[in-house]
């Protein structure tokens, strides 16, 4: 029995313009790979600076507790001790309400600032899933080429890609 040969060649010498894509396709597939990974990043810092900044929220809540205790404390020393016994007492615990006001202050702001921290993380994060978003469609779109020959999808996700790329900096810069 004869064998049969069947020869299965790719041309792609004379496909120029698909090598082309190819390499488009390639570059956009980097692009998309650096953008998914600050993305993914980005979404970390965002999620450490909102639990930095819940830790520091209830920090102040217990200092605002010590110095309300504080408080009422005093208010119940004035009410029930004698003069003499209660000077010492009220002016101890009014320093420990005034070193609790003071220090809950400072904790306030450093919350306030991991909370901003936060939200720009989350504005950056935002710009690398839309890019990432354009980058993934700019490579399907491109890569419908080499089923339709179509250089239409190409041009489209050349678009999307370009947009995406944008974006991704955008995030990186802001």
């Amino acid at each position: 029995m004869a064998e049969v040969e069947i020869h299965t060649a790719h041309h792609h010498d004379g496909d120029t313009f698909g090598q082309s894509v190819g390499i488009l396709v390639g570059i956009i597939g980097i692009l998309l790979s650096v953008v998914t990974i600050l993305s993914h990043r980005e979404h970390t810092e965002a999620v450490v600076h909102k639990t930095e900044a819940n830790d520091q929220w209830a920090y102040y809540q217990a200092k605002k507790i010590r110095e309300h205790t504080d408080e009422v404390g005093i208010a119940v020393i004035n009410a029930l001790a004698a003069d003499a016994t209660r000077a010492g007492t009220v002016s101890k615990l009014q320093q420990e309400q005034n070193k609790y006001a003071a220090d809950s202050a400072e904790i306030q702001k450093v919350a306030e600032d991991r909370d901003a921290e936060s939200r720009h993380s989350e504005r950056r994060a935002l710009r690398f899933d839309l890019g990432e978003g354009l980058l993934e469609l700019g490579l399907v779109m491109s890569s419908l080429y080499f089923l339709s020959r179509r250089r239409f999808f190409v041009g489209l996700g050349s678009v999307a890609a370009i947009i995406g790329t944008v974006l991704g900096i955008l995030g990186w810069l802001a």
